[in-house]
């Protein structure tokens, strides 16, 4: 079934009232570039099902009522909500030449993943710079949107800014972060379920690795190293990998 991200959650119910959070009966309406690709790429025409969210939780199974470029409406069916993940799985990934970071990122989000830290390492080739900051985080986030609409997600994950290993460091203080590193002794199936609500931050470096360094200053403020296997896996997969074993022991799959 097709999903959609809802621009905002209003519509009307059944008696003609305006609601801000639609119930069963309600009618909702999809406008701006959702409507736009869903009536003319997808071709979503009255009658069909389709699913909404708000990309917080709130997912939406309607029936299409009218469908124009400008706006498409739906009645809803069923209301259903998802909590927040808890704890929270951030994926800070090293700027990486080609596509392979755009590819950690969309299948680390279809996988589950919470957030998306971009990561400019010491041996990253690529360069976020000037005008490409901006470019790079909108690019990001479009592809985090489409991943969770083709993966039916609940929630939308953050892309945040553009993150030095000074501000790398000063995150590992407040959560559980994890520098993924294939010399690394301890085994990343062995790490303990948490015990605590603290967000957990994958940290996957560029092609060269995460520079001596910088895993120096990342442990020094309270990262732990910790390996995949006997194997070094491409910046690309790294990442969605480690999330598929987190996602095990924390009980999602």
């Amino acid at each position: 079934m097709a999903h959609f991200f809802l621009s905002e959650t209003l519509g009307t119910s059944a008696d003609g009232a305006r609601v801000a959070d639609p119930v069963v009966g309600a009618t909702v309406s999809l406008t701006g570039a959702e409507a736009k690709h869903a009536v003319t790429v997808s071709r979503v025409r009255p009658g069909e099902t389709l699913l909404l969210g708000d990309g917080a939780g709130l997912m939406l199974g309607v029936t299409v009522l009218t469908a124009a470029p400008a706006e498409l409406t739906a009645r809803v069916d069923t209301v259903s909500r998802t909590p927040a993940a808890t704890p929270r799985i951030l994926l800070v990934q090293a700027l990486a030449k080609g596509d392979r970071d755009e590819l950690a990122v969309q299948a680390a989000t279809e996988l589950g993943i919470d957030g998306v830290i971009p990561w400019a390492a010491a041996r990253s080739v690529a360069r976020w710079e000037g005008l490409k900051i901006v470019k790079g985080q909108a690019r990001w986030s479009a592809i985090v949107r489409e991943a969770s609409k083709q993966s039916i997600r609940g929630w939308l994950p953050e892309v945040l800014p553009l993150t030095s290993t000074k501000q790398l460091a000063s995150l590992a203080a407040t959560s559980r972060m994890l520098l993924l590193e294939p010399t690394a002794e301890l085994r990343l199936t062995a790490v303990a379920v948490p015990t605590d609500d603290r967000d957990i931050v994958l940290v996957v470096g560029p092609e060269g690795g995460i520079a001596p360094s910088e895993l120096d200053i990342l442990e020094q403020a309270g990262a732990s190293r910790v390996r995949l296997g006997d194997t070094v896996l491409r910046t690309s997969t790294a990442g969605p990998a480690a999330v598929a074993i987190l996602n095990a022991t924390l009980g999602r799959w």
